[in-house]
């Protein structure tokens, strides 16, 4: 496995697999890595092919974290990483620096000044509760899909309307990458693998839990009434599920058109949820389709 850290050898590598026309799957990721990520390598070398190449990058872009954010504590162990990625059989790990990414930022009266901003689907959900968040995904997402070209790129179904966006911004911008999303890996008591998991408590690490158990109950729900049921009263309930944990605070529950990302007045079959929740001090978020 060969490790790269600047934009330029990143670029150059890439330009000499095309003109040698070998496929590149990637896989853009934070760190701290886990066996979530690791399901999107598997897809990534499915995608490329056992003669193409698997590039992951890490790096914590801080342009996707609000000022109360947690971009300075997010969880870090680039050995484990590097570790990982070596035995799951990845090609290219890129791991460029701030500098790198955004060089004018470090320049004296300079700044980054350029972004990359999706406006349909990026309002709601997680773009009204975060706001700037996606402008930070799309802008540094398309930055790395200028330095490694890849023909494809693999992303999480847990971060449904990160996907969605990052696939509209694909089509409308002309980059010419499949976009793939991977099926959700979860615990055996079906909280969703992700990284910030770390900051659980003891206590609070089974209460997390709820999530999953709100979109069973909504599954159960919808698929046993017989006609659509009211998307309010419905989240209501959940919502009430979802606080009965002493640490659970629900930032939004929410039944949307998994299409438009628009919300919808009735819950039925093909009908999507998502749902923030804070456990403690710690933001999880899931989603499934009815």
């Amino acid at each position: 496995m060969r490790q790269v850290t600047t934009v330029s050898g990143m670029q150059r590598l890439a330009r000499r697999w095309k003109a040698e026309g070998q496929g590149i799957g990637f896989v853009p990721t934070m760190g701290y890595l886990h066996a979530g990520h690791l399901s999107l390598v598997k897809k990534a070398r499915q995608c490329a092919g056992d003669d193409g190449k698997v590039v992951v990058s890490i790096y914590v872009n801080p342009l996707q974290f609000g000022p109360q954010e947690d971009w300075s504590r997010y969880p870090r162990d680039l050995a484990r990483d590097q570790k990982l990625c070596l035995e799951a059989g990845v090609d290219v790990l890129f791991i460029p620096t701030d500098e790198e990414m955004y060089p004018a930022a470090g320049v004296p009266g300079g700044a980054h000044s350029t972004y990359v901003i999706e406006d349909t689907l990026s309002r709601r959900l997680e773009g009204a509760s975060r706001p700037a968040h996606f402008r930070g995904v799309t802008t540094v997402v398309a930055k790395l899909f200028n330095q490694v070209l890849p023909d494809y790129a693999v992303f999480g179904a847990k971060d449904y309307q990160q996907a969605a966006i990052v696939q509209r911004m694909a089509r409308d911008l002309n980059f010419p990458v499949k976009i793939v999303a991977a099926p959700t890996l979860r615990e055996a008591d079906g909280l969703a693998l992700s990284s910030r998991n770390k900051y659980l408590s003891e206590e609070e690490r089974p209460q997390a839990a709820i999530l999953w158990q709100a979109i069973q109950q909504a599954k159960k729900a919808v698929q046993a009434a017989p006609e659509p049921l009211a998307a309010d009263a419905l989240k209501q309930q959940l919502v009430q599920l979802i606080q009965s944990q002493p640490a659970a605070r629900v930032d939004y529950v929410d039944f949307f058109n998994p299409a438009t990302l628009e919300p919808v007045a009735q819950a039925q079959h093909g009908t999507h949820l998502a749902l923030a929740v804070y456990v403690g001090k710690t933001r999880l978020i899931d989603n499934a389709g009815m």
